[in-house]
């Protein structure tokens, strides 16, 4: 039995699958786009992969799936017969992750955040989880690390408790290309995995940092979806604040999470532009902000009850001494 999020990413994902043809009649899961002379994105049933080549090797972020790893191997090849050096995982979900361990066996060093091998070491040591201990990452960070690779200086940097709790960008900062891992959905409604240390307030903040990084001129390989530009980011910045806004108003005026799923003009001008039409569906996402909004509305509310019991209380305390003074 796979573990319960891999399952749901699997789920999630495979309705992307898009099928191409080589020239040779096969039909391929994949698909290879130029964005520089050496930088490529890589589309698949997974998350986009990046690529940097050159004359140090192959610099790769994400590897999605396992069972498509050795047709992506045959894409990187038809590019570049040097060796995948290092591979970035931006997280640990699995259409991310999957191909590790085969990568791991060719002599690629893997890298990650600390939080993404902790959470694939601990699935490790669940019995139901088949993966191999080669498919950890062997060097962590904290907060960022930079290479120097291919000519250029390539920055890596943690954003906390986004898409999850190990979220990492990767920028290419001489070819002025940015990689968002899952913190970016181009186009559609993200998966927030607030069950793995994700939230929208840390989604918007991590959009953000971004933002103060890189520029308007910068090309953006999102998590998923296509390739993207400082607008597109700025984008879903506006439209998670819009929607986190209204559903938070409507929290307060004590609308049910039913009756918010009702409400369509809250995400009706998303929605027509396509938000919806991904693997989260605007009842999935409405749902998530739903909750979100109540588990920090949770603990206003217990202030306020709080607060309103000690004046109360306060309020009490004066009356007896002013009972007592008359007497």
């Amino acid at each position: 039995m796979i573990s319960k999020i891999f399952l749901n990413t699997f789920l999630l994902f495979s309705v992307l699958t898009v099928y191409s043809q080589s020239d040779t009649g096969e039909k391929n899961n994949t698909k290879l786009l130029k964005i520089t002379s050496k930088i490529y994105m890589l589309q698949g049933k997974g998350g986009n992969i990046g690529l940097s080549f050159g004359n140090d090797g192959i610099f790769m972020i994400d590897d999605q799936y396992a069972e498509d790893i050795e047709e992506i191997q045959k894409d990187i090849k038809k590019i570049s017969k040097e060796p995948i050096r290092f591979l970035v995982n931006t997280h640990f979900h699995g259409d991310h992750t999957g191909g590790n361990a085969a990568l791991a066996e060719t002599g690629t060093v893997i890298f990650s955040q600390l939080n993404v091998r902790d959470r694939l070491q601990k699935m490790l040591k669940r019995e139901s989880t088949k993966i191999s201990e080669v498919a950890l990452p062997v060097v962590t960070f904290n907060d960022d690390l930079t290479f120097h690779f291919n000519g250029e200086k390539i920055y890596v940097f943690h954003v906390h408790n986004a898409h999850t709790d190990g979220d990492a960008m990767v920028y290419f900062t001489d070819s002025n290309i940015l990689h968002t891992g899952d913190v970016f959905f181009n186009g559609k409604y993200p998966f927030i995995d607030t069950e793995n240390g994700g939230s929208v307030k840390g989604y918007i903040a991590a959009l953000e940092m971004a933002t103060k990084i890189i520029n308007e001129d910068t090309k953006i390989i999102p998590g998923h979806g296509n390739l993207g530009t400082f607008k597109d980011l700025k984008d879903t910045i506006i439209m998670l604040q819009t929607l986190y806004n209204r559903v938070a108003t409507a929290y307060v005026n004590r609308k049910t999470e039913a009756e918010v799923l009702n409400m369509s003009d809250i995400t009706k001008m998303y929605d027509d532009q396509g938000y919806g039409d991904g693997f989260i569906s605007t009842e999935a996402f409405v749902k998530m902000l739903y909750s979100e909004v109540e588990k920090k509305r949770a603990s206003i509310d217990q202030i306020e009850e709080t607060n309103k019991a000690a004046r109360e209380k306060y309020d009490k305390m004066m009356k007896d001494r002013e009972e007592k003074q008359k007497d």
